[in-house]
């Protein structure tokens, strides 16, 4: 005897059937959406490629000694830059930073202020916290497809893809940033007779500084570690390195595009980290 019911058509049709609904009935305004991100991608992209190597490798060595004061993490920072431009993927690079830099923008618009609002009322945590649980679990290649059907192949469906992807650790540590400041501190502020805005700018969100400069870190890394699967519906960049690596069987060129996405990877994590400390070192000599 059979126990189980068959759920599977039923859930696949209605998702189908969302699906068209949106295109039929909201495809001029997708359309809008679409091309409102694209331009801001292409200019950003276009200046990124345009500007001369060695500009882009002294700009990054001048932004993480301004946040470290430390002589050797510049020197480390612009040495993985260099090893991405020597390895001669330096514009796939380029094409990488300005997508996951629209995604990291978007999921930071996105992200921060779900996080606030999380951290102020329980019920908006209960209602959120299922759907950063959905969003982390299901298989990034699962809404690769409606956002390829919504959008089209290309860059715009992989930025939304990773903002899914990436921006569910920037609402969790925001939310636990703000509850984690002492309610004694909250107390002093309310008697000295400072409003909800002005506790929260004033004080919730610099004591929770590290963080959401930590939960910026973590979105940083989770955006490069889509930009593989993301170059499956076109978004280019150094993920399609490794892709074409991977239907060549060119184990070569795979592992260039995966050494580039490590140097990457490492330049951010450790140039957020130290904008991230020079920040809270700031915030604790104001306080």
């Amino acid at each position: 005897m059979d126990i189980f019911m068959n759920f599977g058509p039923v859930i696949a049709d209605a998702v189908n059937r969302a699906v068209d609904d949106l295109v039929i009935n909201y495809g001029d305004a997708f359309e809008s959406f679409s091309n409102a991100m694209l331009t801001v991608l292409v200019v950003l992209e276009g200046w990124l490629r345009g500007m001369p190597p060695i500009v882009v490798l002294l700009a990054v060595a001048a932004i993480a000694y301004a946040a470290s004061r430390r002589v050797a993490l510049t020197l480390g920072v612009a040495a993985g830059m260099w090893l991405i431009g020597s390895l001669g993927l330096w514009q796939q690079a380029m094409q990488t930073i300005a997508i996951m830099s629209v995604a990291v923008g978007l999921s930071m618009v996105i992200g921060l202020p779900v996080g606030v609002l999380m951290a102020r009322s329980d019920r908006v945590r209960a209602a959120v916290l299922p759907l950063l649980d959905l969003m982390q679990t299901i298989p990034s290649f699962v809404y690769l497809i409606p956002a390829a059907m919504l959008f089209g192949l290309g860059k715009v469906p992989a930025i939304l893809a990773t903002v899914v992807y990436a921006a569910p650790p920037l609402i969790r540590l925001t939310d636990l940033g703000i509850r984690l400041v002492d309610s004694e501190v909250l107390e002093a502020s309310r008697a000295f007779g400072a409003t909800r805005m002005q506790m929260l700018f004033g004080v919730q969100l610099p004591l929770a500084l590290p963080n959401v400069m930590q939960g910026i870190n973590q979105t940083m890394m989770m955006a490069l570690a889509m930009v593989v699967i993301a170059s499956m519906i076109g978004a280019r960049g150094l993920g399609e390195t490794v892709l074409l690596g991977l239907q060549r069987n060119d184990s070569g060129q795979g592992a260039l595009g995966g050494l580039a996405i490590v140097a990457l990877a490492i330049v951010f994590d450790r140039v957020t980290q130290a904008i991230g400390l020079r920040l809270q070192r700031h915030s604790a000599r104001r306080g």
